[in-house]
């Protein structure tokens, strides 16, 4: 059964839509800006929606909605699936919960003058809405806001949550138990603790992000959601709705190897792009694009760089969008995939923001054009070795695929 993409919701550091941030894109604009958001941390190179970090509840709302219209859906919609995923979901919740119970036990010791540690208590106020901050929470809600009372999963695989939640989702249509789902990844990881875990391994950069550049130095944090309305080709024809393309394969596999080095052969990375281009019914040369993951740090682009080469024709174009959008993590595939397809409708090959110098025989678009475009494949890879591939169909003139 063919799964095709109906509507699609996004936003990001580079615009509060789609259509913005894919002409902010195209334009070679960033949303990347030097930021310090909390005064205990030193600045850093951040890609924000806003001016503060963005709540994750508000940008899953906005783009599930945007989604839906785009679609030319309304709800209640009772027998759609939900797969909305996050790598951080409510963390930044958790964090602002666990400052304020260290502060205010630590006055309270000051003012009974305690020898001993403050250890942390939990007043009553602070729990009443704790359980809507569980991982799994924000897919219910978006399930609230749909109306609907079919299946509902939540996926957290780091930066391949993106693309294992549209690969869930169209399984879930291909296997017949659902006719239509809402899918995709939210992020809003700027935080306190995101900001210094990822400093203290020293993945931060320091000016910019540039995938595959000489002068690359590491990853910036950025904010972003995209969901996509899914349908089986049956429905989508029979209301007539407008179509973007097709998901026509995935890949999906582990390393099993380091906590977030990926394995430097590449192997498990190779097999989930052989996975998904079998699935697919591809070959390597029939992909006219890749979407890199292309975090801008050390291991991931040699990695990566090293696997394109040894699987695909040198003629393949290639880019990763995160010089321009910052890494969003969970929500990185997520993105790319929205970025893919537009790429399919309009024609246009997006370009590597930030990429000057490139370390890598690969043929690295640096300026966005119109090229022929049939075929298309984005990658992500997350810590903890997980490896996720998917490969997209353009939408024929005639509406066939």
């Amino acid at each position: 059964m063919k799964v095709v993409v109906t509507g699609i919701g996004l936003v990001s550091a580079l615009g509060g839509s789609l259509e913005e941030s894919w002409q902010n894109l195209l334009a070679g604009k960033s949303g990347i800006r030097l930021l310090q958001p909390f005064p205990e941390l030193t600045p850093f190179p951040l890609a924000l929606i806003g001016q503060q970090p963005a709540e994750l509840a508000t940008l899953t709302h906005l783009v599930v909605a945007s989604a839906l219209q785009d679609a030319g859906l309304f709800s209640p919609l009772a027998d759609c699936a939900v797969v909305i995923g996050s790598s951080r979901s409510h963390q930044a919740s958790w964090e602002v919960l666990a400052r304020q119970m260290y502060e205010d036990t630590a006055t309270e010791k000051d003012a009974q003058n305690f020898s001993s540690s403050p250890r942390p208590r939990v007043p009553a106020s602070y729990l009443e809405n704790w359980l809507d901050t569980l991982p799994h929470m924000n897919a219910i809600a978006t399930a609230r806001q749909i109306g609907t009372s079919g299946i509902v999963l939540a996926p957290m695989v780091a930066c391949a949550t993106g693309i294992l939640s549209i690969a869930q989702a169209a399984l879930l249509i291909q296997t017949g138990q659902c006719q239509r789902a809402i899918a995709g990844a939210v992020e809003a990881p700027i935080t306190p603790l995101t900001l210094a875990g990822f400093g203290q391994m020293g993945a931060l950069a320091k000016t910019g992000a540039y995938p595959f550049d000489v002068r690359r130095e590491g990853l910036v944090l950025g904010e972003g959601a995209a969901v996509f309305v899914l349908e089986s080709a049956e429905l989508a024809k029979q209301r007539q709705a407008k179509v973007y393309g097709e998901i026509l394969g995935f890949g999906l596999t582990n390393d099993a190897y380091h906590t977030n080095s990926p394995q430097p052969e590449g192997k498990s990375a190779i097999a989930a792009i052989k996975q998904c281009l079998e699935r697919s019914c591809l070959s390597p040369g029939d992909i006219d694009y890749i979407h890199a993951h292309g975090t801008a740090t050390q291991l991931n682009d040699q990695m990566e760089s090293m696997v394109i080469q040894h699987l695909f024709p040198q003629d393949v174009a290639v880019s990763s969008t995160k010089g321009s959008s910052g890494h969003t993590l969970g929500a990185s595939g997520a993105l790319g995939v929205a970025f893919s397809m537009m790429a399919l409708k309009h024609q246009i090959l997006p370009p590597c923001v930030g990429l000057q110098q490139p370390e890598f025989d690969l043929k690295l678009i640096t300026a966005a054009h119109i090229s022929n475009i049939s075929h298309v494949l984005c990658l992500s890879f997350g810590f903890g070795g997980q490896n996720a591939a998917i490969a997209l169909g353009k939408r024929l003139s005639n509406g066939n695929f």
